[in-house]
């Protein structure tokens, strides 16, 4: 039999503010986390390239991090002469925003005490779903505010860039996501990772799987899909006239979507913390396992959007384009009515 923990009368009624508490600390080793992606991305760059990344700062390069850091809070802040400082000044801030109101709704693991299940969540939401697919677009709007700001033609061509494929994109995305709330019966994204069990959605909706990748990966602007940057055109496109900590702000709220666009993945269809049983109902095990297993999960994600930067070269404006309405929208709806078969099959 596994061992269970008791937990004194007085503090249960307290266990939903340590929940909060315990993912507000996890939410808060994402933004560590967000160091990390950069790391990882570098030095997974370098093996795949077949030379060294970051190595002489620090064991294994990871003091680089402190010294990119550094850098970019001591490099000049610099301004061009007619951009719009409103914009200017407030973009990367309004960029940060949306991350931040996404964290509230992602649940980042669970714990499981006398056999209860606690998810690791801010706030829980009926609607999470759609709530944090909602705080997700918001971002466009920084990246335009930047562009705008910046009174530069370089950015201005990179934010139209960005609103072709982020509204091409947006599209296939939702309604991938509709197709697992159909199946699921739930716009809770907590409920979504609960109904999955050990039967994972990416074997129930292999299709849709691969649609929310790609779909997910151009959201997010991760190569093939970076035009709104695309150095050997557009300089650097949005960022072209940011230095110092606005630029840094700009590309870490990038690395924290990337991170949570792969929780997103490993929540909605690798089955978030589902565990055996046997393993959540461990009195050791039920603390540490579903939530570990979810960050494993994450990495795996994350890891292979990074590989995905050496694999695929980037796309031309036209091509990515037509993807999104001529091969992810029809394939997305012929998911949508898989989805709602398999749910009318299942009794959702």
């Amino acid at each position: 039999m596994s061992a269970m923990i008791e937990i004194p009368e007085f503090i249960v009624p307290f266990i939903p503010l340590i929940r909060g508490v315990v993912g507000l600390a996890l939410i808060g080793a994402i933004f560590l986390g967000a160091m990390g992606a950069v790391w990882i991305e570098r030095k997974l760059s370098g093996d795949i390239q077949q030379r060294y990344g970051p190595m002489r700062v620090g064991k294994y390069g990871l003091l680089q991090l402190v010294a990119d850091a550094i850098k970019l809070f001591t490099k000049e802040d610099l301004m061009p002469r007619n951009a719009d400082k409103l914009l200017f000044n407030n973009a990367p801030i309004f960029m940060m925003s949306s991350v931040f109101l996404m964290l509230v709704a992602i649940p980042v693991g669970a714990i499981f005490v006398n056999g209860v299940e606690y998810p690791l969540a801010v706030a829980e939401m009926d609607i999470s779903i759609l709530y944090i697919e909602a705080m997700s677009a918001i971002s466009i709007f920084g990246i335009f505010m930047i562009a705008y700001g910046s009174n530069n033609k370089y950015s201005l061509l990179g934010a139209f860039r960005n609103f072709a494929r982020m509204v091409g994109y947006e599209v296939p995305l939702g309604i991938t996501i509709i197709s697992v709330v159909v199946m699921t019966g739930s716009l809770n994204i907590v409920e979504i990772a609960q109904a999955q069990g050990l039967l994972w959605n990416i074997f129930l909706q292999p299709l849709g799987f691969i649609i929310f990748f790609v779909a997910l990966m151009a959201d997010m602007g991760r190569l093939p899909f970076d035009q709104n940057e695309s150095e050997e055109e557009l300089v650097a496109g949005w960022v072209t006239e940011y230095s110092g900590m606005r630029f840094g702000l700009g590309f870490f709220a990038e690395y924290i979507h990337m991170i949570l666009g792969s929780f997103l993945v490993a929540l909605l269809f690798l089955g978030g913390w589902n565990v055996p049983a046997f393993v959540s109902n461990n009195a050791i095990l039920g603390l540490i396992a579903p939530t570990g297993f979810l960050l494993a999960k994450t990495a795996l994600v994350l890891c292979t959007i990074v590989m995905m930067r050496w694999a695929v070269p980037r796309y031309r404006i036209d091509q990515v384009v037509d993807l999104s309405w001529k091969r992810l929208l029809p394939l997305s709806l012929v998911n949508l009515v898989w989805a709602v078969g398999l749910g009318l099959y299942l009794g959702v």
